[in-house]
């Protein structure tokens, strides 16, 4: 499989020139960390962040679509965001609405497929429609599935998952880690090989807890309004250049 040049600038070409396209991750999770901080040293209200950071919200979408990564997910909203200041809040549930209107004939467009992952039920029918329309008008696509991962807790997919294993009658002897895995919100979607956190934290922060057992963790102090394309080849660059063990001995 060739990696198509063309889409890069120079710096990211050569980034890729050192890559193994036959080992790509199949799939990239994101915490998306740093926007509220971005602005506030530069003096702005913390919503200027969150409109800064969509910037790198396409970089990254545009990079592992041309890329030739099949699935990425973006912490968007955490079921603990909803303890912020209301007016962030709102701010926030609104551009991700008019982001989401902006950009779905775009990415429908490049071949990219909206997946929602989280609980609906809470978020404002605004954005809940937005999201119904875009995975409707996508849902067909195969270059990259952008799955974004709004009003979420890992701890909130597991406890659905406990209630539904148990609405479905199934017996504790025959409960087992197939069971639980079906029974996540979106069981088609492979584990991610490969986890990016920016703005120097390193804790996952309640996200994808049962479907990053065996990643890769990925680390950057950038903060998110300044990452770009070229970090998550970078990214991806160590993460090839890593022995994975899966628990075992290398």
């Amino acid at each position: 499989m060739a990696i198509d040049f063309i889409k890069f600038n120079e710096a990211e070409t050569e980034i890729i020139g050192q890559l193994d396209a036959a080992r790509l991750p199949l799939h990239i999770a994101v915490i998306m960390d740093g926007n509220g901080r971005w602005a506030t040293n530069q003096g702005l209200p913390r919503v200027v962040g969150h409109n800064a950071g969509t910037q790198s919200v396409h970089a990254a979408v545009s990079c592992c679509r041309n890329l030739g990564v099949k699935y990425l997910t973006l912490y968007s909203f955490s079921t603990e965001n909803w303890t912020r200041e209301d007016s962030e809040v709102h701010a926030l549930m609104e551009l991700m609405e008019v982001q989401l209107r902006q950009e779905t004939e775009y990415l429908h467009g490049q071949g990219v497929r909206v997946l929602h992952l989280g609980r609906k039920t809470g978020l404002p029918k605004p954005l809940v429609d937005a999201i119904l329309d875009a995975e409707k008008i996508t849902a067909d696509n195969k270059e990259l599935t952008l799955i974004l991962a709004i009003n979420y807790s890992g701890r909130a997919e597991l406890t659905d998952a406990v209630k539904a294993i148990v609405s479905s009658g199934i017996s504790a002897e025959d409960i087992n880690e197939k069971t639980i895995a079906n029974s996540l919100y979106h069981p088609d979607i492979p584990d991610p090989e490969l986890l990016i956190r920016t703005a120097g934290e390193q804790r996952v922060s309640n996200y994808l807890l049962w479907q990053i057992a065996y990643s890769e963790f990925w680390f950057t102090n950038k903060l998110w309004p300044d990452f770009r394309g070229i970090d998550i080849l970078q990214a991806i660059y160590d993460y090839q250049n890593r022995t994975r063990k899966f628990g075992g001995l290398v």
